[in-house]
């Protein structure tokens, strides 16, 4: 399965990863009866899919007290942290989310995975949502579906990273720490918001599309939607190691488009739209829970050069900011779900 489409796709040139480790998980659907969102649609049944790890313990009051919940990033689902670099290093006995000690809740959220979305068959006649209606439905799912009312973390890694913040301003203190991984704090404008429009646009201008009534998927324009997610998720110094010679990038090319052939064009341009008014910079202040925020040096989607993200880190009184350095075993955008390079700063968060 794909793992990301911001994420996964940008590694597509990489070599494939080692499949997930047979970790003893859960499943599980929650349909939220009669959700409004921002936009004013309804819909009457939304399903919120998801995998857990690890038992819910209770308090003395009998809350749940040891549930973390990990956000995916655009086109992703919960079983994005099944996969080694991830579960491997923090699942584990003594490890960070040691699943014999945490609850963790991997949700997928709507418009992805085994939750709600346009492919289901309403099409672009499906809500047109936002962060704030994922956020709202996150919620929902953990209040009212699981029994969760406070958590120990969020993690989040691109859109989820985005999503951790939103969670902290929306919903302060429900998380005791939050832990965004691969974003910043201000509206997608700029190259972020470009080459996501330019993803849009291809597909609504391949004539297969049909206003999203196609019989048979849009092959060019999602062809030119994961060539733009390629090259704005690598990590070119590992690239350039890879793949040293003219045939074997385009061999590597190749096969990236064929593992992603899978995308629903519609599925694609509603979760790349999603984003469209995130912008939590007003209010950073409302964050005051224990924070670690962590960029990577080789980020394409979010570029150290701007600088951003050490301006807003000050406005929060407990975070922190780390940028891995860029090296051929970083993963570019998608150094943010490869845990050994942050996997120590996250222990000492937990530790606060």
């Amino acid at each position: 399965m794909l793992r990301s489409i911001l994420s996964t796709l940008a590694l597509l040139l990489l070599p494939m990863a080692a499949q997930a480790a047979d970790w003893p998980t859960k499943e599980g659907n929650f349909t939220i009866r009669d959700f409004t969102f921002k936009s004013g649609e309804k819909l009457g049944e939304v399903r919120m899919h998801y995998t857990t790890l690890g038992t819910p313990h209770r308090n003395a009051k009998g809350e749940i007290d040891n549930a973390v919940m990990v956000l995916h990033g655009t086109g992703g689902s919960g079983k994005n942290f099944l996969v080694p670099v991830f579960a491997d290093e923090l699942y584990g006995p003594g490890q960070p989310l040691d699943i014999t000690r945490t609850f963790v809740i991997l949700p997928d959220n709507i418009g992805h995975g085994g939750s709600s979305k346009p492919s289901d068959g309403l099409r672009m006649a499906f809500p047109h949502y936002d962060y704030d209606d994922m956020v709202a439905l996150q919620h929902k799912l953990l209040v009212d579906g699981l029994g969760v009312k406070k958590l120990k973390l969020i993690l989040g890694t691109s859109m989820g990273c985005m999503h951790a913040f939103v969670w902290g301003e929306t919903f302060p203190g429900f998380a005791e720490h939050l832990a965004p991984f691969a974003c910043n704090t201000v509206a997608l404008a700029g190259r972020n918001r470009m080459w996501r429009k330019m993803a849009i646009d291809a597909i609504r201008a391949d004539p297969a599309w049909m206003q999203g009534n196609y019989t048979t998927q849009p092959v060019q324009g999602l062809r030119t939607v994961v060539d733009l997610l390629i090259l704005a998720g690598a990590n070119p110094m590992a690239l350039q190691a890879q793949y040293p010679t003219r045939e074997a990038t385009e061999k590597a090319l190749n096969a990236s488009f064929a593992r992603a052939s899978r995308l629903d064009a519609n599925d694609a341009l509603y979760y790349i739209d999603s984003s469209r008014n995130y912008d939590p910079s007003p209010v950073l202040e409302k964050i005051t829970v224990p924070l670690l925020w962590v960029n990577s040096a080789d980020d394409f989607i979010n570029p150290p050069e701007l600088g951003l993200a050490e301006q807003m880190v000050k406005r929060m009184p407990r975070a922190r900011f780390v940028l891995i350095p860029a090296s051929v075993e970083t993963r570019g955008h998608g150094t943010h779900t490869s845990a050994k390079f942050w996997k120590a700063d996250l222990a000492k968060l937990l530790a606060e």
